[in-house]
């Protein structure tokens, strides 16, 4: 992962560099060789001041106050961090990133979206060698990073194809069940995924997945029943010890949150990553991390060189649940491992 600048368990990264370390000199041929940058458009995130109308249920009392609290805690570790920031760094991003303004950058996704719709259920592969490849699936050119597998299908039956495999750290973005994306499923299928409630969530066999020492990675949204979801539901029946959250500062290209700050369970510039272990690790941390998102839905930061410090182990194996992308050294599993990795999101940059 691309560090631009690192205090105090805080840092700044950039996704769209990473990428483009990833994918340098990908072999096409038994003599060619090509350089691939994600569309740099799609990181063009600019400042709106438009506030939310989504309405949210009321938790608890007790849950709004927690809520409260460590949102002013996130805000404050924020605003810290944005002092040490150097300028030039700042400089560099506004340039780098101001592209495209912010209607023009939600069509792009969205058309990216939808022309990367693909039947991949029950299609597996990978690339063992130490090189990124440029490979056809289906009549279709995608990127296949090194050391990397992926088996496309639900996440129960690809999870018991895996049985006997042992994983260092395991990553999940579970399709938390909501109604917006309940809404959007019912006005157009293609433009959401297969929700699914805590209980099935918690089913998944990772107990049986995790090495004797492992950490687990899971993205959680920012309501507070979610979030005890994951404490008192899913790790617990996964074998897992919650030990951290940790907070994605999602920020324009300017350094400014995405949206405002707001009370209670409104919608939040940041999101949140809950951290368990199994067995005998370094002591985890809090941590924030700040990056200008990507355009492309659930296309998360990668996380293996935030999580490595902490295992013991000095080529870690990696599993990431419910994958839309593919990383080196990973086996991806879902249903659209591949959906990211299509060679129409790329720019040869030989």
């Amino acid at each position: 992962m691309s560090i631009l600048f690192k205090s105090n368990h805080c840092c700044v990264i950039d996704h769209s560099d990473y990428i483009l370390n990833l994918y340098k000199k990908i072999v096409v041929s038994e003599q060619e060789t090509e350089t691939f940058a994600l569309d740099l458009k799609l990181f063009s995130i600019k400042s709106e001041n438009k506030s939310s109308n989504r309405k949210r249920k009321h938790s608890s009392e007790d849950a709004q106050i927690e809520f409260i609290f460590l949102q002013l805690s996130v805000k404050t570790k924020f605003e810290n961090l944005l002092k040490e920031i150097p300028e030039e760094i700042k400089t560099n991003l506004h340039r780098k990133y101001n592209l495209l303004d912010t209607p023009a950058v939600r069509d792009l996704s969205k058309r990216y979206f939808e022309a990367t719709v693909f039947d991949h259920i029950g299609i597996n592969g990978g690339n063992n060698s130490d090189r990124p490849l440029k490979c056809k699936i289906k009549e279709e050119y995608f990127l296949i990073p090194h050391k990397s597998r992926f088996f496309c299908g639900s996440i129960t039956e690809q999870c018991e194809k895996l049985n006997g495999s042992k994983f260092d750290i395991v990553i999940a973005d579970p399709p938390w069940w909501n109604k917006f994306i309940r809404r959007l499923k019912n006005a157009n299928d293609k433009l959401s995924y297969k929700m699914m409630y805590n209980e099935d969530i918690a089913s998944i066999p990772v107990k049986n997945l995790l090495a004797p020492n492992g950490l687990v990675a899971v993205w959680c949204t920012n309501s507070p029943s979610s979030i005890t979801a994951v404490k008192d539901l899913i790790f617990p029946s996964w074998g897992v010890e919650y030990v951290a959250m940790w907070h994605w500062m999602k920020v324009t290209i300017d350094l400014e949150p995405m949206c405002a700050f707001g009370m209670g369970c409104k919608k939040q510039p940041y999101e949140r990553l809950m951290i368990g272990k199994v067995g005998q690790l370094e002591k985890v941390p809090e941590i924030m991390f700040m990056s200008v998102p990507s355009a492309l839905h659930s296309h998360k930061p990668p996380l293996l060189d935030l999580l490595q410090p902490y295992i013991n182990v000095e080529n870690p194996q990696v599993l990431e649940l419910f994958a839309r992308y593919l990383l080196p050294d990973t086996t991806s599993v879902g249903y659209e491992p591949l959906k990211w990795q299509h060679i129409s999101l790329y720019q040869n940059v030989s």
